[in-house]
C-alpha cells in the first residue's frame, strides 16, 4: 500500500491541463488524449478555466477525473461565465448546482474561483456577500475582481476585502507586470496576451488561508524571473504561518508555462522546502533510450 502524501505547503499549477503544444515537454510526444495523469505526476493544481466557458463537464467525465487525479491533486474550477457574468450572481441556485455536480471531486478541490466581470463594482457587493454567506462550509472559495475601485485602496477596496475576511474567501492576485512590462514588437501571442488580461494592479494581500496567485507570464524568462523575485519572500512568509499558497503560471501563449512553472519552483525551493517535481513525461521517456 502506498503511504499517504505528507500535506503539500504549496500548490503549483497551469491555467489548463490539455494543450498540444506541450507535446514533446510535459507530456510525450506521441501523448494519449488523456493527459490529466501525466500532468498530475508533476504538477499538483490546475485552474479548471473550462468550466468558465462551457459550465459542469459531463458526470462520466467528472468521474474519469475523480479516478486519474491523486488524492493530493486540487482542481480549482471557475464558476461558469453565466453565473457571474450573465446572471451576475443573480441566481445562486446555478451556482450551487455547478458544485453539486462536481461532488466525485470535493475531497480534491482547492478554491473554487469566481472571476467577476469588470464592471462588476461595489453596489453589487451585497450580492456577492449573498454568494459567500452560503457557501459550503467545506469546500474553499476565492474571488478575483477587476472593477478599477477595488485597486484604489480607498472605502470600496477595504470592504470588499474585509468580506472576504468575514467569509474566510481568498482574494486571487492577478500579476501582469510580467506581460505587460514590454510593448508586444509583433509577437501574436504576447499580443493576444496584453488585449486579453485587465491591465490592473498588484495588491498583496491574503484574506484567508489560501492565497491564489495567477502569475501573467511574458515570453521572456529573464523578464518572469525579475518579476517573479519579490514573491519568494512572501510565500516563505504565508507558508510559516500556516497558509498554502496556490501558484498559477501562465506565459503569454502558455507555450513555455510547463517549463517556466518548473524554473519558477526551483528558485523557489532555493529559499524553501518544497518536494521535488517529477520529471516531465517525455524526459521520462527519454531515460529509457
Amino acid at each position: 500500500m502506498t503511504a499517504p502524501r505528507a500535506p503539500l505547503p504549496l500548490y503549483l499549477g497551469l491555467p489548463m491541463w490539455a494543450n498540444q503544444d506541450w507535446q514533446g515537454s510535459l507530456y510525450p510526444r506521441q501523448a494519449k488524449t488523456d493527459l490529466l495523469s501525466d500532468y498530475a505526476a508533476v504538477f499538483s493544481s490546475v485552474e479548471g478555466n473550462t468550466t468558465f466557458y462551457s459550465g459542469a463537464p459531463k458526470p462520466d467525465t467528472i468521474a474519469a477525473w475523480a479516478r486519474q487525479a491523486p488524492a493530493h491533486f486540487r482542481f480549482c474550477f471557475k464558476l461558469p461565465a453565466s453565473v457571474t457574468h450573465d446572471q451576475r450572481l443573480g441566481s445562486l441556485a446555478s451556482a450551487w448546482e455547478f458544485i453539486e455536480a462536481l461532488t466525485p471531486l470535493h475531497d480534491r478541490l482547492g478554491p473554487t474561483m469566481v472571476q467577476l466581470p469588470r464592471d462588476f463594482g461595489p453596489s453589487e457587493l451585497p450580492k456577492l456577500e449573498a454568494l459567500l454567506a452560503h457557501w459550503p462550509a467545506h469546500l474553499p472559495c476565492a474571488v478575483e475582481v477587476r472593477h478599477p475601485v477595488f485597486f484604489h485602496k480607498g472605502e470600496e477596496e477595504k470592504a470588499f476585502n474585509q468580506l472576504l475576511i468575514t467569509y474566510g474567501a481568498n482574494r486571487v492576485m492577478l500579476d501582469v507586470r510580467p506581460v505587460f512590462s514590454t510593448p508586444a514588437n509583433g509577437h501574436a501571442g504576447l499580443a493576444h496576451a496584453q488585449q486579453e488580461k485587465p491591465k490592473v494592479p498588484l495588491h498583496v494581500l491574503s484574506t484567508a488561508e489560501l492565497p491564489i496567485i495567477r502569475f501573467i507570464g511574458h515570453i521572456d524568462k529573464t523578464i518572469n524571473t525579475r518579476y517573479f523575485a519579490p514573491w519568494i519572500e512572501r510565500l516563505k512568509l504565508w507558508i510559516s504561518q500556516g497558509k498554502t499558497p496556490f501558484l498559477f503560471v501562465h506565459t503569454a501563449d502558455n507555450r513555455e508555462s510547463p517549463e517556466m512553472a518548473r524554473h519558477l519552483y526551483h528558485t523557489l525551493q532555493q529559499h524553501i522546502a518544497l518536494p521535488e517535481l517529477d520529471p516531465f513525461a517525455d524526459e521520462k521517456q527519454s531515460q529509457l533510450f
